[in-house]
């Protein structure tokens, strides 16, 4: 923790702020602006990359190790993830073209953010803690969920949304999609209104989608740390009293439990982000 002096407010604010490109007297002031450019969340992008980097890992060491025989455990998961995957893009999207780039899409947006929601079940305190103490500097940042960090969700949607525009030109045309954008839902008399309605539709498409997954795992992030609290409200208590031992079992049990079901919360959570990105890159390939 950042000291021994600090209230639980200071403690949760502590673990809310990311390891920024800001200098170090003004990164702990916290955001002045919903967006702001003049800096990046370089935690953020660093656990991102080098879970992306594990994630192709992973599925690389399953394709390599495939066999016509009977498959090892971990193939198994891999091939019965990817059927899994391929048989929902197929219900979905039905150019088969189309569906050899978005179905490994899909997969890697279903690996590489079930990794990044899985940092949360690391203890809070212990990536940060051993930060610090590379860092030396007790008061150092580091956020390790990159999907609680709504740069990170809403990059991940804004990658969607070009690829949707990217889909929508392919298959309909640059004049056809244009064609589409004036013309759809309320025929061509009312054009500038239907333009106007369809930019709102993708731009909210676009923030729900990154906003959901955010939302999810900013909360339970914020769970993890309330539960532990508790931890050191047990260790500020003493050895003395009835309430000590109390404290320390619901501590165990309570984050025991979120854990349990936040493994339900993490992996859902990227089953609906990929099935979202499906359901938007087909709404590409239908006319209107």
């Amino acid at each position: 923790m950042a000291g021994e002096s600090m209230t639980a407010a200071d403690y949760i604010k502590h673990h809310l702020q990311s390891l920024t490109s800001l200098s170090d007297v003004t990164q702990g002031q916290g955001l002045k602006n919903i967006a702001d450019f003049s800096f990046i969340n370089l935690d953020a992008i660093f656990f991102a990359v080098v879970l992306g980097v594990l994630g192709s890992f992973l599925l690389w060491r399953g394709a390599k190790a495939a066999t016509a025989g009977v498959p090892g455990r971990f193939q198994a998961a891999v091939e019965i993830l990817y059927e899994f995957v391929d048989d929902m893009c197929k219900s979905i999207i039905h150019n088969e073209q189309s569906r050899k780039a978005v179905a490994p899409l899909g997969l890697t947006l279903f690996v590489w953010i079930f990794l990044m929601n899985a940092m949360d079940l690391l203890p809070v305190d212990l990536l940060p803690v051993a930060w610090q103490g590379l860092t030396g500097d007790h008061h150092a940042l580091l956020r390790v969920v990159p999907t609680a960090d709504l740069n990170t969700t809403l990059a991940l949607a804004i990658g969607v949304l070009i690829i949707c525009i990217y889909y929508n030109i392919k298959i309909k045309g640059f004049g056809g999609w244009m064609h589409e954008m004036f013309s759809a839902p309320f025929g061509s008399k009312l054009a500038p209104a239907n333009f106007l309605l369809n930019l709102v539709e993708f731009l909210s498409k676009t923030v729900s989608h990154g906003m959901r997954l955010f939302g999810n795992m900013y909360a339970g992030e914020l769970v993890f740390l309330l539960i532990a609290l508790l931890g050191g409200a047990w260790a500020a208590s003493g050895s003395v009293g009835v309430m000590d031992p109390i404290l320390f079992v619901f501590h165990i049990l309570a984050g025991l439990a979120w854990a349990i079901f936040h493994i339900l919360v993490i992996t859902l959570q990227a089953f609906i982000f990929m099935a979202l990105a499906f359901v938007y890159i087909g709404q590409a390939h239908d006319a209107h």
